[in-house]
């Protein structure tokens, strides 16, 4: 999946609405697309974070898992989420149909977790030892002073703290990608593995630094 382009040529399979051995066409539309699907628990236990590959294939309720092919017939990603067109964002599980903004998980991404799953039996996500203040409404993700257990923004010993990160921070770039609030900067963390380096850029009062990281892990459930 890191080789597709926008504007190429897609297959969907799936089930839509029931409807067995269902396949519709599109293009890749946009990739590298930060998206949050599901939370229907209401205590964020749920959320999935994506950087997810944008297709106008018509997607609706029955697609989710189905492969997203290439014209070659290569599996490039999974059929994930739609934007629904009455709430102004939805999941393939509702009932709303597709307006033409489906949402792939990346293969690459998936066969990492199946891979993880397979060999060790539990999933594991990379982190970068932080709290984030998702009311924040400015530009970037803010780093918060608390986190949600009452413990200190930057955890101690953590990956963000041996970088050197501290509270009050804001940070405006992945890699060089932007990244423009904490959702997003979740799922550029997520598109990586424990172990990788990841460049960040971040504004301290007023001034803007770089500096390296290597992402920590965490235990998927």
């Amino acid at each position: 999946s890191d080789s597709v382009q926008v504007g190429d040529p897609v297959v969907a399979i799936g089930a839509p609405f029931d409807l067995s051995n269902t396949v519709t066409s599109g293009i890749i539309s946009a990739k590298q697309r930060p998206i949050t699907a599901g939370g229907e628990k209401g205590d964020g236990s749920d959320v999935s974070y994506v950087d997810a590959l944008q297709t106008d294939a018509p997607i609706n309720p029955g697609n989710s898992g189905g492969p997203l092919v290439d014209t070659r017939a290569r599996v490039i990603g999974i059929n994930s989420a739609i934007r629904a067109a009455d709430s102004g964002t939805g999941l393939t599980g509702g009932q709303s149909g597709s307006i033409g903004l489906g949402f792939a998980i990346p293969i690459n991404q998936g066969k990492r977790v199946a891979e993880e799953l397979i060999n060790t039996g539990k999933a594991t996500h990379p982190v970068i030892g932080v709290s984030l203040d998702m009311e924040y409404a400015g530009d970037g993700a803010k780093v918060g002073d608390k986190g949600a257990d009452g413990g200190p923004g930057v955890t101690a010993g953590g990956p963000g703290a041996k970088a050197g990160i501290k509270p009050g921070d804001v940070i405006t770039e992945v890699n060089g990608q932007r990244v423009h609030s904490g959702e997003e900067l979740i799922v550029k963390i997520r598109a990586h593995r424990p172990g990788d380096q990841l460049e960040l850029t971040l504004d301290r009062g007023g001034k803007e630094r770089t500096m390296k990281l290597t992402l920590g892990s965490a235990d998927g459930t």
